[in-house]
This record gives C-alpha cells, sequence and structure tokens, in this order.
C-alpha cells in the first residue's frame, strides 16, 4: 500500500536570533530583509509583523508536532481527507494563521541594493588603483533614504571614509532646496578630511587637508519610491582643486552612470587610469569615453590660468579646452552677477581684503560657480581663508562658521537654505547670485520658480569702495547679459581677465618695495665672508609708503587717501603674511644658491 504524502502549514513561530545579524563594518548602508533603519537607531523596525497566536500558549516546532496525531478513516485508507485542514485530530490551527502570514515576503531587490552588490563584486588591480589615485580618490554614489536622508551607497575604487566624511559627502552631494520636477544639475563642495598620519593604498593622504567633491545630481520621477521620485548623485572625490576640468568630466559621466551604473563607473576608472600624470604646469590631451579634452594644469594653486594670444581667445570652447583651476564657464558666470554688475568693484575689494562673504543662491550649482570664480580671481594671491562652494546646515563644521561671533576674515561661503539669511544676518557682506526680477515685471512662471532668501543683489554694512569702476567694461557687461550664449561667454572670459589683472596690479608697488630689501651683490659678498648668512631685509611699513607714495599704482584709485587706506588694510591681512612668507622663502632660495656658486 503507498504511503499517504502528507504535507502541513508550519504552524510555529521561529526565533530570530538578532546577535547573529550582519553589520556593516564600512560606510556601505547595510540593508536587511528583516531590519530596516527608522528615525531612532535605538528602534529597529521590523519589516513584517506576525499575528497573535490563540491560545495564548506558545507553540513551538516540537510541541505542535507531538500533538499531531492522524486517523486515517476507514473508508479510504490510500487517500486521507485532508481537505478541511483546520481541523485535523489532535491539532487546531489558529483563524486566519497561514504561511504567508508567519513567513517574511521576499521583497524584490532594490536598485540601491543592485548597486550596492555590482560595487562589491568589481575588483581593481593594485597597479591600476595607483594610476587612479593619481587624478581622482574614488567615485562615491548617493541616494536618498526615506528614513535617513542622503545616504553614501557605495564607493569605488574602495576608500576608507570616516564618519563625519561620509555625512558630509551625502548631504554635500544633494541640494538643500528643490531644484526642478524632473532633471540632473553639477554641483561641487569642499569639506575638512580627517588627519591621515600615514598614507596607504586605502586612504591616500591629502594635498591641502580637504576633500574636493563634484557631483552630478539626477531627479527623476520613480512610482515605487515612497516620495514618488528616485535621486540620486554621483560624486568624484579628489584632492585636486580642479573645477572646469572635473566639472566637464561630470557632465559626460554622470548621465551615462545614470543610464548604465556600475559598469560605466567601472569603465570610467579604468578610462582614468590611462590618462597621463597631472604633472604641474602641463598641458594635456585626455580622453574620456569617447571625448578628447585639452586641459591645462596650473604651475601652482596660486597661480591665475590665461588663455594666450587673443586666437586662441577667440576659437575658446569651454566644453573641450580646459582650464582646470578656473571656474566652471558653462552657464556663463556672468548671469550669476547680472543684479550686482556694478557693484563687482566692491566686491574684488572685499576679497582680495580677506572680507568674509556669504553668498546665497537657488541652487548649488550657482553658490559652487561664483566661489570658485572669487577663489579664482583672488590669485596669484595665496588663499588666506576658508571658502565652501556649497555648505549645509548638516555640515561637521556649522557651529565653526555659523554663530553669533564675527565670521572668519576670508571666509566664502555659498549657501542655498533660507536658515542662513537669518543666522547669518549679522555678516557685513551678502551676494545673493542671479538675476533681479523687479515686481511690476514678474511673470506667474518667474514668480513660481522664485526661492526664500535674500533678493539677488550685493549688501554690504561696511565697505565703501577705494577704486574707480571701468565703465566701458560695465556696459559690455550689461549688453552681454541681453545677448547670444557666446556672447555671454567672451563677457565672462573678458571679466576675469579684467579683475585678475587688478590682483596682479595691486602687487605691483609691494614686489617694487620688495626688491629693495634684497642684498646687493656688494653685500652678498660680504655676507659670504661673515658668519650671519644672506637674508632678506625686515619689511617695514613705513618705508613702503614712502615707495608707494613716490612711484604710485597702477590701479585706479579714487584718491591718494584712498590708496593709502586700502594698502593699510591690505597689510593687515592674513593674505598679506602668506604673502610675505612666500617671498621671502622664494628669495631665500636664490640667496642660498648664490652662495653656493661663489
Amino acid at each position: 500500500m503507498p504511503k499517504p504524502t502528507l504535507q502541513l502549514d508550519n504552524s510555529y513561530e521561529e526565533e530570530l536570533d538578532v546577535s547573529e545579524a550582519g553589520t556593516g563594518s564600512s560606510i556601505l548602508s547595510v540593508s536587511s530583509s528583516l531590519y530596516a533603519s527608522s528615525s531612532s537607531p535605538q528602534t529597529p523596525k521590523k519589516s513584517f509583523v506576525l499575528p497573535p497566536l490563540r491560545p495564548s500558549k506558545h507553540i513551538s516546532r516540537k510541541s505542535s508536532l507531538g500533538q499531531l496525531q492522524i486517523q486515517i478513516p476507514p473508508s479510504s485508507p490510500s487517500s486521507p481527507d485532508l481537505t478541511n485542514n483546520n481541523k485535523i485530530h489532535g491539532f487546531h490551527r489558529p483563524p486566519g494563521l497561514t504561511r504567508s502570514a508567519t513567513l517574511p515576503k521576499v521583497q524584490p531587490q532594490s536598485k540601491s541594493d543592485r548597486l550596492i552588490a555590482d560595487l562589491e563584486a568589481l575588483e581593481v588591480d593594485s597597479g591600476v588603483l595607483e594610476k587612479i589615485r593619481r587624478w581622482i580618490l574614488a567615485i562615491a554614489v548617493v541616494n536618498f533614504n526615506i528614513d535617513e536622508g542622503p545616504v553614501v551607497d557605495g564607493v569605488w575604487p574602495p576608500l576608507v571614509l570616516f564618519p563625519k566624511e561620509s555625512e558630509n559627502i551625502a548631504f554635500g552631494a544633494f541640494p538643500d532646496s528643490l531644484q526642478f520636477d524632473e532633471g540632473s544639475q553639477i554641483h561641487s563642495f569642499r569639506i575638512r578630511g580627517e588627519k591621515i598620519s600615514v598614507s596607504s593604498e586605502k586612504r591616500p593622504a591629502s594635498i591641502d587637508g580637504f576633500i574636493y567633491g563634484f557631483s552630478h545630481f539626477t531627479q527623476k520621477r520613480d512610482p515605487t519610491s515612497k516620495r514618488g521620485y528616485e535621486q540620486r548623485s554621483v560624486v568624484i572625490l579628489t584632492s585636486h582643486p580642479y573645477p572646469a576640468f572635473f566639472s566637464a568630466i561630470l557632465s559626460i559621466f554622470g548621465p551615462l552612470f545614470q543610464e548604465h551604473g556600475a559598469p560605466m563607473l567601472e569603465a570610467a576608472c579604468h578610462n582614468i587610469a590611462t590618462w597621463p600624470d597631472p604633472t604641474l604646469g602641463s598641458s594635456l590631451e585626455i580622453g574620456f569615453l569617447g571625448t578628447v579634452f585639452h586641459v591645462e594644469i596650473p604651475h601652482s594653486g596660486d597661480d591665475a590660468q590665461q588663455l594666450s594670444g587673443i586666437s586662441l581667445r577667440e576659437q575658446f570652447n569651454p566644453k573641450t579646452h580646459i582650464l582646470a583651476s578656473a571656474p566652471p564657464f558653462i552657464p556663463p558666470p556672468l548671469l550669476l552677477f547680472e543684479a550686482s554688475l556694478s557693484h563687482l568693484w566692491t566686491i574684488w575689494e572685499c576679497v582680495v581684503l580677506c572680507e568674509p562673504i556669504l553668498l546665497f543662491g537657488s541652487s548649488p550649482a550657482q553658490t559652487s560657480q561664483a566661489a570658485w570664480w572669487f577663489r579664482d580671481i583672488l590669485r596669484p594671491l595665496p588663499l588666506a581663508g576658508d571658502f565652501r562652494p556649497y555648505f549645509t546646515i548638516h555640515d561637521k563644521d556649522h557651529s565653526l562658521f555659523v554663530n553669533k561671533l564675527p565670521p572668519k576674515p576670508g571666509l566664502i561661503l555659498g549657501v542655498t537654505n533660507p536658515y542662513f539669511d537669518r543666522s547669518c544676518s549679522h555678516w557685513p557682506h551678502i551676494l545673493s547670485l542671479g538675476r533681479h526680477i523687479p515686481p511690476n515685471t514678474a511673470t506667474k512662471t518667474t514668480t513660481a520658480t522664485a526661492t526664500p532668501g535674500p533678493p539677488p543683489g550685493w549688501t554690504t554694512k561696511l565697505h565703501k569702495r577705494y577704486i574707480s569702476k571701468d565703465r566701458g567694461l560695465l556696459k559690455q557687461l550689461e549688453e552681454a547679459c541681453r545677448s547670444s550664449e557666446r556672447q555671454k561667454i567672451d563677457a565672462s572670459l573678458a571679466l576675469r581677465l579684467h579683475f585678475c589683472s587688478r590682483t596682479n596690479e595691486l602687487l605691483i608697488p609691494l614686489t617694487r618695495y620688495l626688491h629693495t630689501l634684497i642684498p646687493t651683490p656688494v653685500e652678498a659678498a660680504q655676507g659670504t665672508k661673515g658668519t650671519k648668512p644672506l637674508r632678506l631685509k625686515p619689511f617695514n611699513d613705513v618705508n613702503f609708503f614712502a615707495s608707494l607714495k613716490a612711484h604710485g599704482s597702477t590701479l585706479p584709485f579714487r584718491s591718494g587717501r584712498k590708496r593709502t587706506e586700502f594698502y593699510e588694510r591690505w597689510l593687515k591681512t592674513p593674505a598679506f603674511g602668506l604673502w610675505l612668507a612666500q617671498q621671502e622663502s622664494i628669495v631665500q632660495d636664490v640667496l642660498n644658491d648664490s652662495v653656493a656658486h661663489i
């Protein structure tokens, strides 16, 4: 007689040992089929709930099987009647309890989970990794988690990130205000890196103590998401402050990554490994995913890169001809200052005098482009203060910069959250970017796209201008704002060249006086016979102002008194101290070489 085939639904509750659940030891977010993060990390949120068992007596697998006694009816010894399986002799199934209710539902793998799995499966040879790290630290992928906000889902090639760094990258990669219904944008940020005592393959040492992030943010509709949108950023992390170059790279890589995912990320990194070394002062041909860039690397961090020759400037294509350390020229930077064109000369003075400036924009793309613009026109002066192209309330340096104390000298802070308009109301200078729209000309479209915060324009509480404006250039800028895209780019180039020239002119009286402090050949010959080493003579303020009065300045100051007041202020800035230290070091190297050849 064949044995009856008996199939029973499990009616017991298995115990889950939470202590055996894996925990993430890296920055990657760990997804669990049983638990999901909630707003309170101490209270795990179950992904399913067991219905109460009745009777209240606990039912284990052993006890339930021990109670099970099946009697086969005589009428059909080979086919027991299991149609009424809710009332098997000796066992009563609790009402409504089925196997589907007692076992966790298998959820389809999310895009984020698939991406994490794909990144973890990627491998990189140590030799290839070393070549990649010449240019970038890694590429991070940031997604929006409904419970936690922006989170770093993956980093490749593998890179050790400390918790503060990971959180700063996550929030810096996302705009903190609504930008569009669907679309994408590129912006950048600068965060403080943890001090690394020993550089390694897993975490190279930083060049200047900061990590630069260049983010391609995308938002599109997604009916499967609770928010109704998929929001993702892919971020290039690097130690090189090359905004124009990495923004151009992202404009190609960002859309391709959104379409193809991890395979495109791997292809991009292996492409980067084939690039030549980023040697200072070099001019490189760089191929990237089917596009060839002509990239000019600066000679130093304080080198103001310029296009050489008028014909070259006429042929300049900012999409493929890249001045690496310059700000991006797409969109034309001129549009950022459209509401403040007549104040640009005052703003330049505030930048070189290390005055703190709050940059307020409607998007991180605006503030980051403007911050890099001001960093650029400061050259060849050294950077004496901090600057943050895009800064959020979640940044770990928030309390350092945003408090009731006077802001730090030379600080340039790019923000988009209206919170900063209130908390930084005591700042002496606020530049709100964009175009001013008069109330009587506002349309339904412009009103709908208006963002909270200070209206576009320049506000200063203290500064009065020392230098005359260039009225001819101002007129060209105003006309360019109403002209074609090409004319806007040309006007932006002219504006950049104008202020870089003014920064160089600022230094002419100082370098002239500095030459009088260098030991003469006679003094140098006498110094070699003595015991004291040759050195640059001390800088004397009185003697400098005597030289300034005698020789003047090429800058168009509004009066002689304004000229003296300007340089009195500049000699008190931290930028002057850094510049003088650099010049002393250069002169000392020359003096040492001259002594060695005598």
